[in-house]
């Protein structure tokens, strides 16, 4: 039987580093004449746990509102340097060559690029011309884990197969500076860049990926995703998403489980996409573990902010640097537009 699995992690950053107040004092500058509850809504800077985070431009371009095409034109440029890094770190370290990979998936959801940037760097990295490719866009969040669970899906329909996974995301320059709206703010405090490359095989030693499931819930559209306007992408965030976490995450995850044989209380480690303080306080919440169980997913938000899709692949990269039993179980998952959740279950080598 074919086993999918991840036998390397490459991460990369853009160049300009933030601390968390300078990014509140700028939207603190921009919208002290637009809103009476500015301060109010101010504390979810203080509240987030983000302390750092790296973005694509300098602090101050984000003060003036931009064209989508100048967003874009930074998002392709910033996409292809962090997307190449990342890529080569992960091959790298999986120890194989570009000429050996099979197929390349690629995820993004904050800018747009046709012909799609895996071809791209199919050219830049040395990747066979007749490579099966793969590019997803609209998935946010949750892109990172869908990409694994694509990616191993290929791996076990054609089996002795390397596979490159690409998530790279440039989610700062959505920030909209003429809307002082609460979903605007909330992103800002979180939001960051960065990228994550994956090397999975059936033919190198790594960790296993058992299976996973995708879940897309009924009347949740509003609830999470991109308004698309003249000047980008803008978000869409409703606050009742540690809401539905709360109270569907669970049984998602059960069933996820049971469909592999297996239960919660098998699962020992958690690469949990940190979507936001409250948002990982309601996983905790939902599958009754303790919140120290979260803690690379803390970590990584702290560092990092929230990346999007990278995001959980980061977490993925700390627990792959971890000495860890051989046979212990892990869970990978991410929530993003639909609403929806995507499960990755692995198992240590």
């Amino acid at each position: 039987m074919t086993k999918p699995k991840i036998i390397s992690v490459g991460t990369s950053l853009p160049p300009y580093q933030v601390a968390q107040d300078a990014v509140r004092h700028l939207i603190a500058a921009i919208f002290k004449n637009t809103s009476r509850d500015l301060e109010r809504l101010l504390g979810v800077f203080d509240n987030g746990h983000v302390k750092t985070r790296y973005l694509s431009a300098p602090l101050e371009w984000y003060y003036e509102l931009r064209s989508w095409s100048e967003r874009n034109e930074i998002y392709i440029e910033q996409a292809q340097i962090m997307s190449e890094k990342a890529a080569n770190i992960a091959l790298e370290r999986a120890g194989i060559s570009a000429s050996q990979l099979d197929a390349i998936v690629f995820v993004s959801s904050t800018g747009l690029a046709t012909p799609s940037l895996d071809s791209w760097l199919i050219k830049r990295l040395g990747i066979s011309r007749h490579a099966m490719r793969l590019p997803i866009w609209g998935l946010g969040c949750a892109g990172g884990a869908a990409g694994l669970n694509r990616a191993a899906d290929y791996i076990r329909a054609k089996p002795n197969s390397h596979v490159l996974l690409v998530c790279v995301e440039c989610s700062s320059l959505t920030f909209q500076a003429n809307d002082p709206s609460r979903a605007n703010l909330v992103s800002t405090s979180l939001f960051a860049d960065g990228a994550a490359a994956v090397v999975l095989s059936d033919q190198l030693e790594g960790i296993e990926i058992l299976g996973g499931s995708s879940t897309l819930w009924d009347d949740t559209e509003e609830v999470m995703g991109w308004e698309i306007v003249n000047t980008g992408l803008k978000v869409l965030l409703s606050k009742s998403v540690p809401v539905i976490v709360e109270k569907h995450i669970r049984q998602d995850v059960t069933r996820c489980l049971e469909l592999l044989g297996l239960n919660l209380s098998q699962i020992l480690h958690y690469v949990t996409h940190p979507g936001g303080e409250k948002v990982m306080q309601a996983f905790a919440q939902a599958l009754e573990i303790e919140f120290t169980q979260l803690e690379d997913s803390r970590i990584v938000l702290e560092q990092h902010g929230n990346m999007s899709s990278p995001t959980v692949l980061f977490i993925l990269e700390r627990l792959l640097s971890k000495k860890v039993s051989k046979g212990e179980h892990a869970l990978l998952t991410a929530m993003g537009p639909g609403f929806s959740a995507e499960h990755v279950v692995l198992r240590t080598s």
